[in-house]
């Protein structure tokens, strides 16, 4: 699979995770939309919302986004999902944008 994704999940590259769980890595967007720009990544790949069928690991992601806004001392902040092209999805694995401060979108 050529998923870039799933290579940062499998390690293929030198990323440092903010938070990681047996669900979910956490990790900093490589082109920041805010001053805070966070991405929550299954590990399972998942090409989009659309394709989810597992209702518990969808709330496992939501508690880690609330674990890693915690953990980046956020008490507010904006979750985003981009579901297909049209909507601004870019990469096709799931993902949750955690987004804070001045926001650019």
């Amino acid at each position: 699979m050529d998923c870039i994704f799933c290579k940062i999940i499998n390690g293929e590259f030198n990323t440092n995770f903010v938070l990681e769980n047996e669900y979910a890595v956490v990790f900093k967007d490589i082109n920041p939309k805010a001053d805070t720009h966070l991405l929550v990544v299954p590990r399972k790949h998942v090409e989009s919302l659309n394709d989810l069928e597992d209702e518990f690991l969808l709330g496992k992601l939501m508690m880690t986004v609330k674990e890693a806004a915690k953990k980046a001392g956020l008490s507010s902040y904006r979750t985003v999902i981009n579901t297909g092209k049209e909507a601004g999805q870019e990469v096709f694995h799931l993902h949750i944008h955690i987004l804070a401060g001045n926001i650019k979108l």
